[in-house]
């Protein structure tokens, strides 16, 4: 709803549930989260592991079969082998969270995803940045440890490496919100995925307020699912104190950003409105798989 910037750093408070996180967004939204647990992350890493492996070997078998059918390309088909390899292995997790929203195949099984400190989509240079640290903490201590440590005989190269995997792997236990090294670099959580159950008491109070206020598929296409997310937590709200100012802040940047126009003069009717336009429209884009997350994508 905001322009996209870095919210300044939010207390994050917990409640009831260790891992349950609220955060404050820029338009002064708490939205809650559930921190994924170690299991979930070491699972989820796991299952990327497989799949990398899977890839690579679907892109160095061709070449080695190449090999024993031309021998004089030897040189190309361990070319393609090394490149391919590069590629999978240092890209991987950055293409499918770049891609992705946050998640990988991995990440996906799970039910989980990574996400920017302040509550939102996690932004491209962080993603890169937490992927990066990873080589740092898992596969160069690994390369070290198999390739040259035990390869060679050499003991303390293999208790160096250990040490190395172990001091990185135990760093989620000592800070509260389970982040690895590359999240604390990147400023992300790994979350769980809500289960997202759009109450149908909510949207039928809209249906009398789509009746005064009319949108564009243009106006409706602005925002995703993240946002549609937001809006409910707004208008949940009712009762609870700085509900009004809270709508009436929604609605302003609402009408800013989808070019309503004059500012409607009450503002949660028009907000209600808004909001069950956009879940009719996400609802029916879902129906023809195409799934908008935010207003980003």
């Amino acid at each position: 709803m905001a322009a996209r910037e870095r919210a300044p750093a939010v207390p994050v408070r917990q409640r009831g549930d260790r891992r349950v996180r609220e955060i404050l967004t820029p338009e002064g939204v708490p939205l809650t989260f559930l921190l994924a647990d170690v299991g979930q992350r070491v699972t989820a890493f796991v299952i990327d592991l497989l799949v990398m492996v899977c890839l690579t070997l679907a892109l160095v078998i061709p070449a080695a079969v190449l090999v024993f059918a031309h021998p004089s390309f030897a040189g190309v088909a361990l070319g393609i082998g090394l490149v391919a390899s590069f590629l999978v292995w240092n890209f991987y997790f950055v293409w499918f969270e770049l891609h992705w929203q946050g998640t990988t195949p991995g990440k996906r099984r799970v039910g989980i995803r990574a996400i920017d400190g302040a509550g939102g989509p996690a932004s491209a240079d962080a993603l890169v940045a937490r992927n990066l640290m990873r080589d740092v903490e898992v596969f160069l201590p690994l390369v070290a440890l198999f390739g040259l440590g035990l390869a060679r005989g050499s003991g303390w190269l293999v208790l160096g490496s250990m040490g190395w995997l172990f001091v990185f792997a135990l760093l989620p236990f000592f800070n509260r919100d389970r982040l690895r090294v590359g999240d604390l670099v990147a400023g992300t959580l790994v979350v769980c995925n809500p289960t997202v159950g759009l109450l149908r008491d909510l949207a039928e109070e809209e249906q009398a307020e789509l009746q005064r206020f009319t949108f564009t598929s243009a106006q409706l296409d602005v925002y995703g699912i993240y946002e549609l997310q937001v809006l409910e937590e707004v208008l949940r709200g009712q009762g609870q104190l700085g509900h009004d100012e809270a709508v009436a802040a929604v609605a302003a940047k609402v009408v800013g950003k989808i070019g309503w126009g004059t500012p409607p003069r009450e503002a949660e009717p028009f907000l209600r409105a808004f909001y069950g336009a956009l879940r009719a429209r996400l609802e029916q884009k879902l129906l023809l798989g195409r799934r908008k997350e935010n207003k980003y994508q």
